[in-house]
């Protein structure tokens, strides 16, 4: 009997062991813990690149309750059409940003008919049918509706770029490309009813992954930049001699493709104000190593040549177009559960927001506000998934410029900084990608100096501050370190919404500028030093 009972213990702690090494994932191990001390280094004489005030944009789409991936349907009421525009953690969530970029469109965009005083009433939108387009018949968007979005973006304070209709008038060839003129009387009546009834709306892009090898179907450049022609003049003149502003001109919302890029920045050189590109580097949703791809450098790494390609074209083209990530979900399909609506999803997420804007990226769109795995907002709850609080720490703390970083430390801590946002100073933004290892950090804004002769005394000399100077640091971390916990805690404290419905206010830590920042396994820091001044700042 008690050879059994040994048995079985040695069994219980061969298979606890076996777990633990194969969901090294899920949690911190606490047994292999290590430290490391290093400097994350600072070059504030010039900013590499600059963004917008609203940089951080998210999606809205039009998906129905059917759209399903993988067996999932993860949708729910969060179309354009169906969402309850009536609830407050909506409000709130959109409200806090003060303002929030929304771009609205998606795959659908472009099987959408406005349903104005001159094009035909239906009571069915986007029914399922595989025979037919992104497998769904057409949809239809009552003007009643629009109205009732409208109501909600400007007690938001939102920012609107609209995504129209691309391929109405277009035929589908037998190679799988959309042929002909694009028709813009349906678009031309629906801008004019929203000019009219005094609607604000920041752009107008037209089309949706449309470009390059296309999704589903595609455009040749020429075609799309006669296209954006049309509807830049089609803007200007229904603009003209109205009070509102006139909005940007965006195209072509897809993925970025060398060739195609450059044949149509050629084509339109006048008529584009913002090129858009579509990121999702991670693979399908459905993918079993999404975890293992968002702590992996060298994944987040990849993309940083699409980033690249687009800020050379740019600086080497006549016109003044912008580049912008105009839709990011990291896992297309709609994302993954418990991953990319998780707090694991706020390392690619912020590295994605760093690295972009580190490339003179302006503003970056996040698939979705709400709806399918990737939505900043829960479809049932709209409680705030974890990168809500990852975005609206950014939004409030990094400002327009950013500057160089360089660390020579562990590939696994990512680094960035900008200037501060509407206050002096530099954020530190430090990603922690390895579970088991603390990183005490300090900062030095000496520049090109090497690592062994600096520290944070230099530094601070440099900058002209002192000792007993304090920093603030937003510390984020995974609730019982479950790195697919959709519950993130700041300085240790739970982050949920108020019972009215108010987005918590988010606080940091005061830490005295003597003491290192220390980076926990598994966890995110923002540092604000606001009395570290530098050239780019001023």
């Amino acid at each position: 009997m008690c050879e059994i009972m040994r048995a079985l213990v040695l069994l219980f702690f061969v298979c606890f062991w076996l777990y633990d090494v194969t969901h090294n994932h899920n949690s911190i191990s606490v047994a292999s813990q290590s430290t490391e001390e290093d400097t994350v280094f600072v070059n504030g004489t010039a900013a590499i690149g600059s963004i917008d005030d609203d940089f951080v944009c998210a999606t809205m789409d039009w998906w129905p309750p059917e759209k399903c991936d993988y067996g999932t349907c993860s949708w729910g009421n969060a179309s354009l059409l169906n969402l309850d525009l009536g609830n407050d953690i909506l409000l709130n969530a959109i409200k806090a940003f003060s303002p929030l970029k929304l771009r609205l469109g998606g795959t659908l965009q472009d099987k959408v008919i406005y349903q104005t005083e001159d094009s035909p009433k239906h009571h069915t939108s986007f029914v399922k049918d595989s025979s037919q387009l992104f497998g769904f018949s057409d949809g239809y968007l009552p003007m009643p509706r629009w109205d009732e979005l409208n109501i909600l973006f400007k007690n938001a304070g939102a920012v609107v770029i609209f995504g129209l209709n691309a391929l109405q008038g277009r035929t589908i060839d037998s190679h799988g490309a959309a042929v002909g003129d694009w028709n813009a009387s349906n678009a031309e009546s629906f801008i004019r009813y929203t000019v009219n009834k005094g609607y604000t709306i920041h752009g107008w892009e037209l089309g949706n992954e449309l470009c390059g090898s296309g999704v589903g179907t595609r455009v040749t450049a020429d075609q799309y930049a006669s296209d954006i022609n049309s509807l830049h003049n089609k803007v200007q003149d229904i603009y003209s001699g109205s009070e509102l502003a006139k909005p940007l001109v965006l195209a072509p919302g897809g993925f970025f493709d060398s060739s195609w890029f450059s044949d149509f920045v050629d084509k339109a050189p006048q008529s584009v104000q913002v090129l858009t590109h579509h990121i999702y580097n991670l693979g399908p949703g459905s993918a079993p190593d999404l975890v293992d791809k968002i702590l992996d450098p060298s994944v987040l790494d990849g993309i940083s040549k699409t980033f690249s390609d687009l800020q050379m074209l740019l600086k080497n083209s006549k016109i003044s177009a912008v580049g912008w990530v105009g839709e990011s979900g990291g896992a297309y399909n709609s994302g993954h559960n418990l991953v990319t609506n998780a707090f694991v999803f706020s390392f690619w997420y912020l590295d994605q927001l760093g690295m972009a804007a580190s490339y003179d990226t302006k503003t970056y769109c996040r698939q979705t506000l709400i709806g399918g795995n990737y939505g900043l907002l829960d479809i049932q709850t709209f409680q705030p998934n974890p990168d809500y609080y990852s975005a609206l720490l950014w939004h409030r703390l990094m400002g327009n410029n950013v500057l160089s970083t360089s660390f020579s430390g562990t590939k696994k801590l990512r680094t960035y900084s900008h200037c501060s946002k509407k206050t002096q100073g530099i954020t530190v933004l430090l990603i922690n990608l390895d579970g088991n290892t603390t990183v005490q950090i300090d900062v030095s804004t000496e520049n090109g100096g090497s690592r062994s002769s600096l520290n944070l005394e230099q530094g601070l000399k440099d900058s002209k501050a002192t000792k007993n100077d304090v920093r603030e640091e937003y510390h984020l971390t995974a609730k019982d370190g479950d790195l697919h916990s959709r519950v993130m805690l700041l300085n240790g404290k739970e982050l949920t919404v108020e019972s009215a419905g108010q987005i918590p206010s988010l606080e940091p830590m005061i830490v005295g500028m003597s003491d290192p920042t220390s980076v926990a396994p598994f966890s995110i820091v923002f540092v604000h030093i606001p009395n570290i001044t530098v050239p780019a700042c001023k």
